[in-house]
């Protein structure tokens, strides 16, 4: 059995902190989810590849022991044909393998923190540790909520994302963190949001922002214009005399807050004036005959 080496894999020095690990994984988790590469067997073996180097190394329990044993591996693996029965450890192996509900992980991963390994009697009750898995979504997932299969703990789990979330976000999944010991609770989950920006919105708070393309006549004589929002196309008014810049304010077409499930934020439409180009020689002494006006 090969030795995974889990800080290679994740692009990270052995001596990277926390958050270095994390982002690692996100930028990672990113680029070879199965829903960003649909079909591709190569990238869901990476995903799956980075997601048990993030569990291990995002564990600092579980991070301490793969470092204690795994600079020591290959002769692990050699004693025995890599019987962990033929490998001394000075550690505690009851307690090395306890508590670990794993599936779906590599060999490696099984025979480092498989679940079948001591229970350990007489401890007394230990909750399990909290967990954070980082989630992208879009902007529109956002505003209506999702659904996601994870890969925590060795296990999938099925999570929803209520409508209303942003980058930062936290949403607990309870009981679905590390299994319990000796009796206890399980710990949570705890997603972490980061929502992809948006080609055409620009987000503060619940309130969005997007633009809204006019030609000059429309703007000088008054009209209508067409907005898109996260639910469809939308027509508006324009007032005679409108300034370039100016933030129309679409009433409720915004975000839905996360915590106040019938309240939701504004859209507002900027308004960009489109001058017109290539004019004949007639529009152009129409305007100028506007400017003479004008003065």
């Amino acid at each position: 059995m090969d030795y995974k080496d889990y800080y290679s894999i994740l692009g990270v020095k052995k001596d990277a902190d926390a958050e270095t690990i994390r982002k690692a994984f996100r930028n990672l988790a990113r680029q070879h989810h199965p829903d960003v590469n649909p079909g591709d067997a190569a990238a869901e073996a990476k995903f799956k590849e980075i997601s048990e180097a993030y569990e291990v190394l995002s564990d600092p329990e579980k991070r301490k022991k793969y470092d204690q044993l795994g600079s020591d591996w290959a002769r692990y693996g050699a004693a025995g044909n890599g019987s962990p029965n033929s490998y001394t450890y000075t550690g505690d192996l009851g307690e090395m393998f306890r508590g670990f509900n794993n599936g779906g992980f590599s060999d490696f991963f099984e025979q480092m923190f498989g679940r079948n390994a001591g229970a350990g009697g007489g401890s007394a009750p230990q909750r399990g540790r909290d967990i954070e898995t980082p989630v992208t979504i879009t902007l529109e997932e956002a505003a209506r909520g999702a659904a996601r299969m994870l890969v925590a703990e060795g296990r999938e789990v099925q999570v929803k994302i209520p409508a209303g979330v942003d980058t930062g976000s936290r949403v607990r999944i309870s009981g679905q963190g590390q299994p319990a010991r000796a009796g206890g609770s399980a710990g949570d989950m705890y997603l972490v949001i980061e929502v992809i920006p948006h080609e055409r919105f620009e987000r503060e708070g619940d309130n969005l922002y997007t633009d809204v393309e006019i030609p000059l006549y429309t703007a000088i004589l008054g009209g209508k214009a067409d907005v898109s929002t996260l639910d469809g196309v939308v027509q508006i008014a324009i007032p005679e005399g409108t300034q370039n810049g100016r933030l129309i304010r679409l009433k409720g077409r915004g975000m839905p807050n996360m915590r106040q499930k019938d309240v939701r934020g504004d859209l507002f439409a900027r308004v960009r004036v489109i001058l017109p180009s290539g004019l004949t020689a007639e529009e152009r002494r129409l305007f100028e005959d506007l400017r003479s006006l004008r003065r």
